[in-house]
């Protein structure tokens, strides 16, 4: 299960994340890859505006991770800076807020062996790296049955985006 995208600027990017968030559900995990400022952190703006959380969305670079409450509880995490996967087992994902929340990990392509199995992966790539232009290519792809049965529903939502590879 895979959908490709294409959006133009990084507000299409948000736009891409809030059309996704009606579909989450409590303990999905959400795999951010791509090369740097190629737009996780604006999908997961554009995610945290569709599930109706007011604060300011950052980059956890820094603090690893950031916690929001919405309509659905999201835990933001940034694998970038960890060195070895015991770094990232010491995070205790699975223990976040309630235990409860969305998943989003930034340059989760590191660490999926440690997420559910159930998961979406999402990776970002701009179309010109050396220029000013906010376009970037998206790809979608569903992990296991839980994605399989909403499979439908991820096309409907975003077909806006879609491109024909």
């Amino acid at each position: 299960m895979e959908l490709d995208l294409r959006a133009l600027t990084a507000e299409d990017t948000r736009a891409v994340g809030e059309a996704l968030a009606p579909l989450l559900r409590p303990r999905d995990a959400v795999v951010l890859t791509g090369e740097l400022g190629a737009g996780k952190t604006t999908f997961v703006q554009g995610v945290a505006r569709g599930l109706g959380i007011d604060e300011q969305v950052v980059s956890p670079t820094f603090t690893l991770i950031k916690e929001y409450t919405g309509r659905l509880d999201v835990a933001h995490v940034d694998v970038y800076r960890l060195d070895r996967v015991q770094d990232v087992v010491d995070l205790g994902l699975d223990e976040l807020g309630t235990g409860e929340d969305v998943l989003l990990v930034e340059w989760g392509d590191a660490v999926e062996a440690l997420l559910p199995p159930d998961r979406l992966r999402v990776e970002f790539a701009t179309e010109d790296p050396s220029g000013p232009d906010e376009a970037r290519r998206i790809q979608v792809t569903g992990v296991g049955e839980a994605w399989m049965q909403r499979w439908a529903a991820v096309l409907d939502a975003l077909r806006p985006w879609e491109v024909a590879l």
